[in-house]
């Protein structure tokens, strides 16, 4: 045997053979047999996972790992982009993020809370701070319980209104609310920002009201006791909700004011109050003022004074003078006249009202 012969016997190592072509599968009775002499390659995971267990003398190298096809790959990122949407609906759903929603697609709540005023200088300020610095804090919507394509705000009007002048999308945060739970967050909303005058507090109780719900959501809502509710109902159900259109939310004008316009409203006749609400530039004014005029237009007229007496000697010179009022009377004397009679009348008070009680006890 040759030195080559010798060297090829001691390492193994032996010319390739040439490629033969693929053996003819056996007939069916020798299957099990070829199968047996013939097991399929280890799988690609299999072979990674016993990387360690093959003969370090052996010289053929290990087959690299197959990598992922491209639709094995394009399958996987849109699973993976699926995932993700399906998390951000749920998150979304559940009201943790916060989204951009077109005003056009935002309702107003089933139970107004606020008086519209055409002449409101808050919302003109909201519009610019908006501009200047973005909207800083979300709305509250829940999806429509009518239409899914829509929302309706539980709070936040006049951030939807803002975001409208602006053309742009209203920052906002979609919850599942049920109709109580909407109100409820409604009215707490506007209780913490303390923006709501007393009648848009009214009327919202009074709505409220007449949707049905228990006195204990509407002081939940309101963050008021059951007596203060009864009088903010009160208040709405007497002042005509066209005369509070007319005047605004009047933020300057508090309970009592309120109060005494109600009673005014109860005494006075409809037809003063329409030719007041139909006067030239009524409108115009800032709603403070428009509340000032229809209380001060409602008011009673005074009380006329009768005429003051005159009191006359036997020579017909007027010495004293007597002024009545409802309360009080006043009796003064001409000094020019009669000089020290005033001082005399003083100094026997005692012994008339003594004389004057005295008759009165007498039957």
């Amino acid at each position: 045997m040759s030195r080559k012969s010798n060297l090829d016997a001691l390492f193994g190592a032996r010319p390739q053979p040439k490629p033969t072509p693929a053996p003819e599968a056996p007939p069916a009775p020798q299957a099990e047999a070829f199968a047996a002499a013939n097991p399929p390659p280890p799988e690609p995971g299999f072979a990674a996972a016993n990387a360690g267990a093959h003969d370090p003398h052996s010289a053929e190298p290990r087959a690299p790992e197959r990598s992922r096809s491209g639709p094995v790959r394009a399958m996987s990122s849109t699973l993976r982009g699926l995932a993700a949407r399906a998390d951000a609906a749920a998150e979304i759903e559940a009201g943790t993020v916060v989204v951009e929603i077109e005003p056009e697609r935002i309702d107003d709540s089933f139970i107004a809370d606020r008086v519209a005023d055409a002449n409101d200088p808050g919302l003109a300020a909201l519009v610019e701070s908006i501009r200047e610095s973005g909207q800083q804090v979300p709305i509250l919507v829940r999806p429509h319980p009518e239409n899914p394509e829509r929302y309706q705000v539980a709070y936040g009007r006049r951030r939807i209104q803002a975001a409208r002048r602006l053309a742009r999308p209203v920052r906002a945060v979609v919850r599942p609310l049920s109709d109580a739970e909407l109100v409820v967050a409604q009215g707490k909303e506007n209780l913490e920002r303390q923006d709501l005058s007393y009648i848009e507090r009214a009327f919202f109780a009074l709505r409220l009201e007449e949707h049905g719900f228990s006195r204990a959501t509407i002081t939940a809502a309101m963050g008021v006791g059951k007596g203060d509710l009864s009088t903010l109902i009160s208040v709405a159900r007497t002042v005509p909700a066209e005369i509070v259109r007319a005047i605004g939310p009047a933020p300057a004008a508090g309970r009592p004011r309120w109060m005494l316009l109600a009673e005014r409203i109860k005494a006075a006749k409809p037809s003063r109050i329409d030719g007041l609400l139909a006067e030239p530039g009524f409108r115009e004014k800032p709603t403070n003022e428009r509340f000032a005029a229809v209380l001060n237009a409602l008011a009673p007229p005074a009380a006329k004074r009768p005429a003051p007496q005159v009191w006359s000697d036997e020579a017909g010179r007027g010495i004293a003078r007597i002024e009545r009022s409802p309360d009080r009377v006043a009796l003064s004397f001409d000094e020019g006249l009669e000089p020290g009679l005033a001082d005399y009348v003083l100094d026997r008070l005692p012994e008339i009202l003594t004389a004057y009680r005295a008759s009165r006890k007498q039957p």
